[in-house]
């Protein structure tokens, strides 16, 4: 079982920076690979970026590609998705996701969710 807790949204300017954060309280985090997705009202969920679980694999959408960085910290159980030059369109509600294989909007593993608003 995975749970997993995401943090670190909020109100920003266009062109600013936030970190998110995804705890997990699993033990075998390490053995999953973990993703962001996002959803905009009135919007079906999307896919945002993915690590493997060594970390040594990303992936993203092409509309964050070059802004966004996801990372992973096994020891902490967490992973990370720093957001760049932040845009009115990146306004979502963000979350994690785990899965042993491969992250779809399909997995088992979710967090509640983090809201950012991005203000032009």
């Amino acid at each position: 079982q995975v749970q997993l807790v995401e943090s670190g949204g909020g109100l920003v300017q266009a062109g600013d920076s936030l970190r998110l954060s995804c705890a997990s309280s699993g033990r075998t985090f390490s053995s999953y690979v973990m993703g962001w997705f996002r959803q905009a009202p009135g919007k079906e969920r999307e896919f945002v970026a993915a690590i493997s679980w060594s970390g040594d694999n990303t992936y993203y959408a092409d509309s964050v590609k070059g802004r966004f960085t996801i990372s992973r910290d096994n020891a902490k159980k967490t992973v990370y998705l720093q957001m760049n030059s932040l845009k009115p369109e990146d306004t979502a509600v963000y979350y994690c996701a785990a899965d042993r294989r491969v992250v779809t909007t399909m997995s088992d593993y979710w967090g509640q969710g983090t809201q950012v608003t991005v203000s032009s």
